[in-house]
């Protein structure tokens, strides 16, 4: 079946005849027969939008995890509420502008056919082999992409290019790139799962602190929670993702952030020193050790002490153009729930298993 849906793709793409059997063979959207979306699981939805990629990259040779890259930011750049609402016959989220689509000096922006688009210089082709440029239609979408990038070449650097001349900017380039890296890295859509940022034990303690008052360096607003542990206790990453920055801040001292898979950068700052084995532009797994509690800070590099040893966490939100801060203290006790609950269910599944080991005769 993949090899005929790529050949279906491909045949449609470059416009010649596709045959019946490949036409069946193209990738089918995950809705009811009422035509909402099915409620799927998240595994099922991943599969088949995996499934998606995987048949777009043996068409194209385009690697599977760039059009995922892509895919995803359009995903965490969505315009507020959008995200709420089904997206009804699509496994991707990649929406083109009619003008883009169907070309800019286009009389009819609702433009459906390739050959009409192509002469109006639009980015719409043929991805599915019926004929039709579709901006609703998966395939259609990712092909159309795929042509544009194959304009720059083969390689990272030229992937990056191409995402620029479409999207015009660059932090979008930068962000897609950092998505199809972790992608490549782990070789799977789901990067869910998260880490509270210190070891489970009675030694620290936090509530929220969102919004109270700074002085030191002017007015400001405490973007973050803190949370209160001894000097020296390890800080672990809280997700997977890359490490996007790395140093000293005359605010928050010693520092870390790490971007993940939804966009967003978690901050970590007031460290006493680093993982030694860890990188700017490295990638890590949640649980990771990342470096130590500290009361680096409020003046030049290497300031310690002007507070208790305690953990700022933060995290902010990368909407495309800007980014902004909100409260991190319900993911931190959401995250620490869920680590206290996994280890309670493990400790009772290893005493079941225990106790019928001594009940085999």
């Amino acid at each position: 079946m993949l090899c005929l849906s790529a050949a279906a793709i491909l045949w449609g793409g470059l416009g010649l005849p596709v045959p019946a059997a490949a036409v069946q063979a193209t990738v089918q959207p995950v809705v009811s027969s009422g035509g909402d979306p099915v409620h799927a699981s998240k595994e099922s939805i991943w599969s088949a939008r995996r499934g998606i990629y995987d048949q777009m990259s043996a068409a194209t040779g385009i690697p599977w995890f760039r059009f995922a890259a892509i895919d995803q930011y359009e995903r965490t750049i969505a315009k507020k509420g959008s995200s709420d609402k089904p997206v009804t016959k699509r496994l991707t989220r990649i929406t083109i502008p009619a003008p883009v689509w169907s070309g800019p000096l286009n009389p009819d922006q609702e433009d459906t056919s390739p050959e009409s688009i192509t002469f109006f210089s639009g980015f719409g082709r043929d991805g599915s082999g019926d004929g039709i440029a579709d901006p609703e239609n998966d395939a259609d979408v990712l092909y159309s992409m795929a042509r544009h990038l194959q304009k720059y070449g083969d390689s990272s650097n030229d992937f990056s290019i191409g995402i620029w001349e479409y999207y015009h900017n660059g932090r979008a380039s930068q962000r897609i790139a950092q998505f199809a890296r972790l992608y490549e890295h782990f070789g799977r859509l789901d990067l869910s799962g998260n880490a509270f940022p210190l070891p489970l034990s009675n030694s620290y303690s936090y509530r929220s602190t969102w919004g109270t008052g700074r002085n030191w360096g002017g007015a400001r607003i405490h973007e973050g929670t803190d949370l209160f542990a001894p000097q020296g206790m390890p800080v672990r990453s809280t997700c997977f993702g890359l490490v996007e920055t790395k140093g000293w801040n005359r605010y928050g001292g010693w520092r870390i952030g790490i971007r993940d898979i939804e966009n967003r950068y978690h901050y970590y700052a007031h460290l006493s020193g680093y993982n030694k084995s860890i990188s700017r532009g490295d990638i890590v797994s949640p649980g990771e050790i990342i470096g130590w509690v500290g009361s680096s800070g409020y003046g030049n590099p290497g300031t310690q002490g002007k507070f208790p040893p305690h953990l700022h966490f933060g995290i902010y939100r990368d909407r495309g153009i800007t980014e902004w801060a909100f409260d991190p203290f319900p993911l931190l006790k959401q995250w620490e729930n869920q680590e206290y609950r996994d280890l309670k269910n493990k400790n009772k599944k290893s005493a079941t298993n225990k106790e019928k080991r001594l009940q085999r005769p």
